[in-house]
């Protein structure tokens, strides 16, 4: 026998996974919740959903129609929220442009995602000048301006947003459709070559969309997230849709801070004078906060802050926590529209002494509902969840994106043999959590052993001195691989922290078993900065390059 379908009345309504959907929650429950652009704009939701409506009006005006892509290049802000809902809920599809590109890599995104508008900052026009020539499908240039007058640029400005919203009416019907339509596209770096796009229908974000709602929102845990928070995000928007949670915290109805270009004075008054109770961001951006010396005359006790993009090395958690942010892990990449994982302390944890509580919040994670996830074997086979027996880590969930525009066997590839690969090496505890404990690409390889650049790192980030490192393989005549570890130190302490010392650090970690006497790097170099990737990672592949 095959299952049994559920009959359907000719006239019953097939209700549709929608993004048009998630906006009409808040404008039930919340209304007059307050949507804040920096010091420059403040309005609520009744008008963030005209503003929306208007965009499409004047969209649709200027010829976009359905299927077609229109791009935005912004720095954080409500323009930008109102671009999440308003371009997909019309049908087209939504292109968020990393604006850290190179040139090369900018002018490739934009032909290859087919552009037909784009919506430009006044401080991104010379990045678009510089390419302009190039440029084979754009019809329509709007300026994004924050200041008065008009830019000078060689760029055709065919018009600018407010003025393109206030000679617009405030009422469109957005249609019903397919909800596996195409909502959004944007282009992941990776490590090497060209930029893959990835791309995601309205069903998979209304779906990632509940599926942070369980995960942030729903079980007992060390913080929860709810209507009342006020949120302001520290990812930036052209990546992953800021990880998806701008959708989330207007379905909730939150407060919403957007700060715009980050600037560690701005964000630090934002958070202060709008109460900001919830963020999220890589591991960098807290690492600038707390080094920020007005840091130590804030109160953030209310502030719950979800890290993720690169491991939270243990150092800085506890530097967060001792400056009174609550601060946990979550995980996800690109490809997954991004959540996979949430470090949720289970009730059983919270009387945990600080130390080991901090070892929890720095773990990969608890699968949310709705991720089904593995570490396999190189045959694919799936490893015991003992806490030891690590491979790479393979997922299956409802929102994860199919494959990559235009690259049937990258695509393959990423898909092979039905679940979705991560490219992450981890391991699995008896609790349930996930631990990462490195990239395929960045793991050391050494007289045949591996050892892992994450765990190194979350080491040296516990010396007092360390301020933020970084552990690359570098080429070995005899070992094929050595570890190199490059230390940033705090300001203050070069002068009575050296190399050698921060070596035997390592040292004494090999004495107590926690590492093999082989992962002990045979250099630590002091080093001003340490480079990082478009969206604030450390770019392991530079440094690669750098230090080899």
């Amino acid at each position: 026998m095959s299952v049994r379908l559920i009959p359907r009345t000719p006239s019953a309504y097939g209700f549709p996974l929608l993004i048009k959907n998630i906006l009409r929650t808040p404008l039930a429950y919340y209304p007059d919740r307050e949507i804040v652009y920096r010091d420059k704009m403040t309005y609520t939701y009744v008008e963030l959903n005209q503003r929306i409506q208007r965009l499409a009006n004047a969209l649709e005006k200027m010829g976009v129609k359905q299927g077609d892509t229109v791009a935005v290049m912004d720095w954080d802000s409500h323009r930008y929220l109102e671009c999440f809902f308003a371009v997909p809920m019309m049908g087209a599809v939504l292109h968020t442009i990393n604006i850290r590109l190179s040139p090369e890599q900018l002018i490739y995104t934009i032909n290859h995602a087919k552009d037909d508008v784009i919506l430009v900052n006044a401080d991104f026009l010379p990045l678009l000048a510089a390419v302009k020539d190039q440029m084979k499908t754009v019809k329509k240039i709007i300026l994004l301006n924050d200041k008065d007058g008009t830019p000078d640029t060689p760029l055709n400005l065919d018009d600018e947003y407010e003025n393109l919203l206030a000679g617009s009416e405030p009422a469109y019907e957005f249609p019903d459709f397919d909800e596996n339509a195409m909502a959004t596209t944007f282009y992941t770096t990776g490590t090497t070559g060209l930029p893959k796009g990835v791309y995601f229908s309205h069903r998979q974000i209304v779906l990632h969309t509940y599926g942070l709602m369980s995960g942030l929102c729903a079980y007992e845990a060390q913080a929860g997230i709810n209507s009342g928070d006020v949120y302001m995000p520290l990812t930036p928007m052209f990546h992953v849709h800021a990880w998806g949670i701008p959708y989330l915290c207007t379905m909730l109805g939150t407060k919403q801070v957007y700060p715009g270009k980050y600037e560690p004075e701005m964000l630090l008054k934002l958070i202060v004078s709008q109460k900001v109770t919830f963020s999220h961001c890589v591991p960098t951006i807290i690492h600038m906060l707390v080094s920020s010396p007005a840091i130590k005359q804030l109160d953030l006790s209310r502030w719950k802050v979800v890290i993720g993009g690169s491991a939270l090395p243990r150092g800085l958690c506890k530097a967060g926590l001792e400056n009174g942010i609550n601060l946990y892990t979550a995980y996800g990449m690109s490809e997954t529209c991004p959540l996979l994982t949430v470090a949720n302390l289970k009730p059983h944890m919270f009387q945990w002494d600080a130390e080991r509580q901090v070892e929890m919040r720095c773990r990969t994670g608890l699968p949310v509902p709705n991720v089904l996830l593995e570490v396999v074997d190189t045959e694919g086979n799936p490893l015991p969840h003992d806490g030891k027996s690590a491979g790479e880590v393979v997922v299956r969930s409802p929102w994860l994106t199919q494959g990559y525009v235009g690259d049937e066997e990258k695509s393959e590839e990423l898909w092979a043999n039905g679940w979705l690969h991560t490219g992450d090496i981890g391991f699995i505890d008896p609790e349930g959590y996930l631990q990462i404990t490195d990239r395929v690409k960045d793991v050391i390889k050494t007289g045949g052993e591996w050892i892992s650049s994450l765990e190194l790192e979350d080491i040296i980030s516990r010396h007092d001195a360390v301020s933020e490192a970084a552990v690359i393989g570098v080429p070995d005549p005899k070992w094929a691989e050595r570890p190199l570890a490059l230390v940033v130190l705090k300001p203050g302490a070069e002068a009575e922290t050296s190399e050698e010392e921060l070596k035997a650090f390592f040292a004494k970690y090999a004495e107590d078993g926690v590492i093999p006497k082989y992962g002990v790097p045979d250099k630590v170099l002091i080093v001003d900065s340490i480079a990082k990737t478009s969206v604030g990672k450390i770019n392991k592949k530079q440094l690669r390059e750098d230090y080899k």
